[in-house]
């Protein structure tokens, strides 16, 4: 019997990889407007290998980009004015355009009424991926104690463990519980290797060509893909 569903949060219930790219340049739009002297180009391409070298999660991704960029770009400028400039065309463009795959939120409603766990495990800083289910619209349709994130766990992915400790806060064994995610070495090895269901999602992202070690149980193009596995083999009424 499957009695919880957890999902990965970035390019499983939302195009992470498309949201970043239109977020990071509009920002550096914005830089430009605000008097930066250089090529788009340019710019965009650097702002790629901070992210790349410091991490999507870093907190200062344009303050790093305007040090590296050559002195005439910013001479007579406030770099502070800059920076802002790019935070703020970031945050509006999350305010216009982070909206999840049109097929998700129809999917996480049904579950909600079937008695089963709708969970999250996700990794990342505890306020970023809390603010992104909040953002999506789909926090009324998760069980509130079956949100798991990394930083709050003090475990990462791909550590099993992680897996291992939110089925069992949320009361399950394991083989009861799937798991949806994009990333096969992150979302798809490790729950395998503690026996939970492992659903590949391949609808779009940066690993939807990647393979994993271990086969998933099911790959997914879509949460309609999805839906007719919870209903033909798992027999919920989705």
């Amino acid at each position: 019997m499957l009695k919880a569903i957890f999902f990965d949060i970035d390019d499983t219930l939302y195009s992470t990889s498309e949201f970043a790219q239109r977020a990071r340049s509009n920002s550096a739009d914005a830089m430009i407007a605000a008097g930066l002297r250089i090529d788009r180009e340019t710019l965009l391409a650097e702002l790629d290998e901070v992210i790349a070298e410091f991490s999507s999660n870093y907190g200062n991704h344009f303050d790093k980009l305007l040090v590296r960029l050559p002195s005439e770009a910013t001479s007579g400028l406030n770099p502070a004015i800059i920076v802002a400039s790019a935070v703020v065309a970031y945050h509006e463009t999350k305010s216009r355009e982070l909206a999840p795959y049109p097929d998700v939120v129809d999917l996480l409603a049904d579950l909600a009424k079937t008695g089963v766990i709708v969970g999250i495990i996700t990794a990342g800083p505890a306020i970023k991926q809390a603010e992104k289910i909040v953002r999506l619209k789909i926090g009324q349709y998760l069980t509130p104690d079956a949100i798991f994130i990394s930083d709050q766990m003090a475990i990462s992915k791909p550590n099993p463990k992680l897996y291992q400790r939110s089925c069992r806060l949320a009361g399950v064994k394991p083989q009861e519980a799937m798991y949806v995610g994009d990333n096969p070495p992150n979302d798809i090895d490790p729950p395998k290797s503690i026996g939970m269901i492992a659903v590949l999602n391949r609808r779009s992202g940066k690993y939807s060509k990647l393979a994993p070690k271990t086969p998933p149980d099911y790959e997914i193009s879509n949460f309609e893909d999805l839906r007719k596995i919870l209903k033909s083999v798992f027999d919920l009424p989705v």
